[in-house]
């Protein structure tokens, strides 16, 4: 061990300070790991740092490789600035003032998904949104290989996209991106970019919404075929120079994919789509149908089978903690859907699942910055009970003022009985926090573990 830059400690040599770097990179999370190991496998220098005193990869570098020149505790700026290349991972914000300095300096700040598009051959399809991004990027890979077509699915979602790359290059790529994978990728070039919508998320980093719907419309940089919701006013300015396709939840046009409702029923129909009754979905609820539809439209584009596609949208149960069923007790149905972080997920899911039967919400953790005015407006029309658990739990208390009831617990077993006093046979309890999960469990995918042993442990 040696001590290089304030306090940070080194594992293996000490960097020449003389010289320059070719690569740093800051952050040994999941995505930094995968950025060392792709440089390594390369043979290109590379110095590794984080500003935590235990990375969560740190041992596991330590013992992949010895030689490696890493520094936890503190962002080296010396280091930083002698570096031709800063690859950032996307929990590290940009206007880190060591980083804003290195700029100046010449070097240029990327995240993996720009290292990625630069040794990608295949064709890259690239879904975004505020809502939905997974369930999106899980359907178009289930589609696209019901139709024959070998597909290697990572980013935000799965594998980091720099460890799908190997020596047999799939038909295609499906990457799940974030804003802040977004905001530091030059030109990513997508065969296909999808925006789903965009509502304000992420505004403890984004300097604004603006800016984060922004960060979200560097997917279509060099794209040939934007797939994007015509329902959101947010995306209606964004110019693109490629091919336009639209999905809507209203009667599409004869270029668009939409709705349409025949003899009381709701049909999915797009361009040479076969129409889809959409009660032979395994998924339900309105966003889901969104989802459906967005993902139609990017096979469609791709040139997928459409009987292939079709079949697997309608075998398609979706995922894990996104409006999962957990059971029904006592008539009152429980469903997950923990991966809702921001008001704008929730509110998709409430207004999807509960436009036919009111129920008790269960909601709260941390809120990112959000605002919850318009969801408390969708809680108060659909749900006649709120159940808080976090550190958000004031502010969303006073969002809804006296409208409904509201309750407070101080842990999901505790919020899960609460909500299942206050239900009623027939109706729906929710988990739909709007909030990050952080102030409480690990992720999301804890909290939503949490619940369904809660809801387990009642049914018992």
């Amino acid at each position: 061990m040696r001590q290089i830059g304030g306090e940070g400690v080194a594992i293996g040599m000490p960097v020449t300070r003389e010289g320059t770097t070719d690569y740093a990179v800051v952050g040994m999370g999941t995505t930094g790991l995968s950025c060392i190991r792709f440089l390594r496998s390369r043979g290109i220098s590379v110095v590794a740092m984080d500003s935590r005193a235990t990375p969560p990869f740190y041992d596991e570098l330590r013992s992949e490789y010895p030689d490696l020149k890493a520094i936890t505790g503190c962002l080296d700026e010396e280091i930083l600035r002698h570096s031709d290349r800063i690859i950032l991972s996307p929990g590290v914000a940009l206007d880190e003032p060591a980083l804003k300095r290195a700029k100046t300096h010449g070097a240029e700040l990327l995240g993996d998904i720009q290292l990625f598009t630069e040794h990608a051959r295949a064709p890259i399809i690239a879904i975004t949104g505020t809502n939905g991004k997974s369930t999106v990027t899980s359907l178009v890979t289930a589609m696209l290989r019901e139709s024959g077509y070998v597909v290697s699915c990572g980013g935000n979602l799965g594998p980091p996209a720099l460890e799908l790359i190997s020596d047999e290059e799939p038909d295609c790529y499906v990457l799940e991106l974030s804003s802040f994978q977004l905001e530091i990728t030059r030109c990513l070039a997508p065969r296909i970019a999808c925006i789903l919508n965009v509502s304000p998320d992420h505004l403890d980093r984004h300097a604004s919404f603006d800016s984060y719907v922004q960060a979200k419309a560097r997917i279509l940089d060099g794209a040939e075929f934007a797939v994007l919701n015509a329902d959101d006013e947010n995306l209606a300015t964004l110019s693109f120079s490629g091919k336009r396709i639209d999905f809507t939840s209203t009667e599409p046009t004869p270029d668009q994919f939409g709705l349409q409702t025949a003899n009381s029923q709701i049909f999915l129909a797009g361009p040479d789509i076969t129409s889809i009754l959409s009660t032979e979905l395994r998924v339900t609820g309105l966003h889901n149908i969104l989802n459906g539809l967005a993902s139609l439209a990017i096979c469609s584009a791709f040139g997928a089978d459409s009987d292939a596609i079709i079949e697997a949208l309608k075998n398609f149960e979706g995922l894990e903690h996104r409006a999962e069923y957990v059971a029904t007790i006592g008539g009152i149905t429980f469903i997950n859907d923990s991966k809702a972080t921001n008001p704008g997920a929730s509110c998709a899911a409430i207004e999807g699942l509960c436009a036919e039967r009111r129920g008790v919400l269960i909601a709260g953790g941390e809120s990112k910055g959000s605002d919850f005015r318009e969801f408390s407006k969708v809680v108060c029309r659909y749900m006649h009970t709120i159940v808080l658990l976090g550190t958000a739990a004031t502010a969303i208390a006073e969002s809804i003022g006296n409208r409904i009831p509201t309750l407070h617990a101080t842990d999901m077993r505790a919020a899960v009985l609460v909500a299942r006093k206050a239900a009623q046979m027939g109706e729906i309890v929710l988990l739909s926090p709007a909030c990050a999960s952080f102030d409480m469990y690990e992720n999301f995918e804890a909290r939503g573990r949490a619940f369904r042993q809660a809801v387990n442990e009642f049914k018992e």
